[in-house]
């Protein structure tokens, strides 16, 4: 069974179009990984500068290992001083 996720990223003030920049150069290397099944990036209209993907991995230990690419570890490392708050990274259990 495959794995639902949904991450949202909160730029600071100010740092929006450094924050989405660096996400739109995320989309590309992650649909490339191996089980990844689909990865989406799209920006809030509501609370612009608020970014959020819907991914679908193959196994828990894809995202997992996602996690430790070097384009993540990259991104979290620039990205940290132009977030509002940490990442938000929410697996999902469907219920229907």
């Amino acid at each position: 069974m495959s794995l639902n996720v949904v991450a949202v990223i909160t730029a600071k003030p100010g740092s929006e179009d450094a924050v989405r920049e660096a996400m739109k150069a995320l989309v590309a290397p992650t649909r490339e990984e191996e089980g990844c099944l689909s990865y989406h990036l799209s920006e809030s209209t509501a609370t612009p500068g608020t970014f959020i993907t819907v991914e679908e991995w193959s196994a828990p230990s894809d995202l997992d290992l996602h996690m430790q690419t070097p384009h993540i570890q990259e991104a979290l490392t620039v990205l940290g001083s132009e977030l509002a708050a940490p990442p938000a990274i929410h697996p999902l259990n469907p219920l229907d």
